[in-house]
């Protein structure tokens, strides 16, 4: 029985949908040489329709596929097809380790965005798209398609598709909030694939350096927070101190909904008590393992809203109290923090750290907290200091100095905010690695950034 067969019919409705639906192979024969293709988002991207497309690559050329952060263990099939990228350009607005590996390999390349202008960004400056292809949810009795844990720039990408795919999945999960449907009528194709799980992301353990970390920011955290988290042991770990603590009220608003709200939620931490989308837990996308699909599984407490809404800095900022958490990689004395790139070797996306760390600042009584280990070890065993004099060569900036507000190592966390030059280097060596604070404080002098001195040595 065909799932057009359970829904609530109208013969129009049940005509229209047999009329798109069609194969993977079937659609992918509207692409052409010289197009701009969509894939979808984290786990909207399309599996199928990116099978069939690779069986077409010897016919195909200067096609531009594009995407943000492929999340599966295997590459793209177009790129298993033509690892030399001969046929098809693949570029990524974020970077996930599968997109960093091809990278490296010269096959994947890095779109540079500000997370929250994604959609202006698609619906303005790209040009068209030719096709954009999404996985959903299956029909529901109205016409309409669910996007399921992924909304973010969806509409930007649809004001200039000329062709729009759908491949659904019986195991999207149905999830609340705000324009997070397409309608029949909005959609030219529709390929039905065989059930597939949820992309997975299970999160490493909290290593030593981390739970230090998390230490130092929760005892700087109050109840009736508004909390942003990333994903990882870290932020995992800061949840656990938060259930173990008499913090208590909290809300959320974050661009990326993790297993960490969960756990909070079901050890009754979460309240939803603020003042701005009171009750919602609101963001525009989730990932983590299968606990956090089944958590917002139409769950009228989930609330997915378009980027542009979850990351203006104006609507973070008029959240009360607002906690964001985000990792970095490098930080110069200066307060600049690298998050993207290791020297020359891109690494990721900042996707919504500057969005948060500008907007909870703005919010009333809001923290945000960048945080890395201070020190990391080298492929040749040496030990470097992530605290730095200056950023090295090729270093992205991903947060300026002049919006750093708390930077957190293991050996403590700082307020940058108001402080002088001299101040900032002060307090950044002071939580940095005991092994490096002397050499660090000499460059400081040297770079006229310290208290004896304002005048360049160099």
């Amino acid at each position: 029985m065909s799932r057009v067969d359970t829904f609530c019919k109208t013969s129009a409705l049940e005509q229209e949908y047999k009329a798109k639906l069609v194969t993977a192979d079937e659609a992918v024969k509207i692409i052409k040489s010289g197009d701009r293709v969509h894939y979808g988002l984290f786990g909207g991207l399309v599996r199928e329709l990116d099978k069939a497309l690779a069986k077409r690559t010897e016919e195909l050329h200067d096609v531009k596929v594009c995407t943000t952060i492929w999340n599966y263990p295997e590459p793209p099939a177009i790129l298993q097809a033509d690892p030399k990228a001969e046929h098809f350009k693949y570029f990524s607005t974020h970077m996930s380790g599968m997109d960093r590996k091809m990278n490296k390999q010269g096959c994947c390349w890095f779109i540079p965005v500000q997370f929250r202008e994604n959609p202006k960004f698609w619906a303005e400056d790209v040009g068209d798209i030719d096709v954009a292809m999404f996985q959903t949810g299956p029909m529901d009795r109205f016409g309409n398609f669910n996007f399921g844990p992924q909304l973010a720039e969806y509409w930007g990408i649809l004001k200039r598709a000329k062709k729009v795919i759908v491949e659904v999945n019986p195991e999207q999960p149905t999830i609340h909030g705000v324009q997070n449907t397409i309608n029949l009528s909005q959609i030219d194709l529709v390929v039905e694939a065989p059930p597939a799980p949820m992309p997975n992301i299970i999160a490493k353990d909290a290593s030593e350096v981390e739970k230090k970390i998390a230490t130092h920011i929760v005892e700087r955290m109050e109840s009736g927070s508004t909390l942003q988290l990333g994903i990882g042991g870290m932020p995992n770990y800061v949840g656990k101190m938060i259930a173990e603590s008499d913090i208590t009220d909290l809300s959320v608003h974050t661009e990326m909904f993790v297993d960490a709200y969960v756990n909070l939620y079901k050890e009754g931490k979460i309240t939803g008590n603020k003042n701005l989308d009171k009750g919602k837990m609101v963001f525009t996308f989730a990932m983590g393992s299968s606990e956090v699909y089944d958590f917002l599984d139409d769950n009228p407490l989930g609330y997915i809203a378009p980027v542009d809404y979850v990351n203006n800095i104006d609507v973070i900022g008029s959240n009360d109290r607002v906690v964001s958490i985000n990792s970095c990689l490098q930080v110069d004395l200066f307060g600049q923090v690298n998050s993207e790139s290791a020297g020359l070797q891109h690494i990721g996306g900042t996707g919504g750290q500057l969005d948060f760390v500008m907007g909870s600042y703005r919010s009333e009584g809001g923290k945000s907290f960048l945080c890395t280990p201070s020190t990391r070890k080298n492929k040749d065993g040496s030990v470097s200091s992530l605290i730095c004099p200056t950023l090295p060569q090729g270093s992205i900036v991903s947060a300026p100095r002049s919006a750093v507000h708390y930077i957190v190592t293991e050996y403590g966390a700082v307020d940058l905010k108001g402080k002088s030059t001299y101040e900032r280097a002060e307090l950044l060596i002071s939580i940095a690695h005991p092994d490096f604070r002397e050499e660090l404080e000499k460059e400081a002098e040297k770079m006229g950034i310290w208290k004896n001195s304002s005048k360049v040595q160099y």
